[in-house]
């Protein structure tokens, strides 16, 4: 059967399909998504078993809501012990360091946050601002520096590593990463349950070398756009068909959970890629 359309109607179907194409692409880019996943370890403290984490990674001055309202409302619902921020709060091109901090004052009322910085905290020229703003909220920053987490009468290692483009002042190219293997170096011989913060999961084997049990991670948007069967079509420093774009990364001892990030930088635009929260519990009990 064919249908036939006037000239009004042709018009008011094209209209419809653009309102649809439009309304999905703001869902692409604007609905949330929770990943919750639980991670075994029999090293995790007894007073540690069923902590919670809630990652958060490249925000990129994105807003959700009025003063990040539809994302402070996700991360309070999931009752988080601490958050850590694995870089690119704000975007260098449309510097905006307000809509970052609407996020942060809100989480600190949540829990405990624990931050490294991204390759644009260190290419916007403006970090000495930016880590005033976050001390006085009472962010913990961990750039470079080895920490402890505190629980009943156990604690866990928490590691946090500055992002390479702090060391080189090219915006894209070759990944400087002296500083880096300096740290893990130093921090490889801790005997307790670590965790490690760095914004670039493309140096997973370097964290495997430095012993880190669990590395939270960012930076590769997911792919960006992420093909069925496939994954992620491009990530900053991977290239084409990346790697490390999305969920959990296992090698020896070593796990890495990569956060698709929550917004966009060059590219406006994501597809089969919605902005992500990464939930992890963490267990001693195995499950199976």
């Amino acid at each position: 059967m064919r249908i036939e359309l006037n000239g009004f109607e042709f018009m008011m179907v094209v209209i419809l399909i653009a309102f649809l194409m439009l309304a999905y692409g703001f869902w692409q880019n604007h609905g949330i998504l929770v990943s919750s996943s639980d991670y075994y370890n029999p090293e995790i403290p007894d007073d540690f078993d069923n902590f919670k984490i809630v990652h958060i990674s490249d925000l990129h001055n994105t807003l959700f809501g009025e003063e990040q309202r539809n994302l402070l409302g996700k991360v309070e619902a999931l009752n988080p012990d601490i958050i850590v921020i694995t870089g690119d709060l704000i975007d260098r091109r449309r510097f905006d360091l307000d809509v970052a901090m609407y996020f942060i004052d809100g989480a600190m009322k949540i829990a405990p946050v624990y931050y490294v910085a991204g390759n644009h905290e260190a290419w916007s020229g403006r970090w000495t601002e930016i880590a005033e703003h976050l001390t006085d909220a009472g962010v913990i920053i961990m750039n470079d520096l080895a920490g402890q987490i505190s629980r009943g009468n156990s604690a866990i290692g928490i590691f946090g590593l500055s992002d390479s483009a702090f060391f080189t002042a090219e915006f894209e190219g070759r990944i400087k990463t002296w500083k880096i293997k300096e740290c893990l170096n130093e921090w490889k011989d801790t005997e307790q349950f670590s965790i490690l913060l760095s914004h670039r999961p493309e140096l997973f084997d370097l964290y495997v070398e430095g012993n880190m049990d669990l590395i939270f991670a960012g930076h590769a948007h997911g792919g960006q756009f992420r093909i069925p069967f496939v994954g992620g079509l491009y990530a900053p420093n991977q290239g084409f068909f990346p790697k490390y774009t999305s969920g959990r990364y296992l090698n020896k001892d070593s796990t890495m959970f990569v956060s698709r990030g929550l917004g966009n930088s060059l590219m406006p635009i994501r597809l089969n890629n919605r902005p992500e929260i990464v939930e992890v519990t963490l267990t001693n009990k195995s499950k199976e």
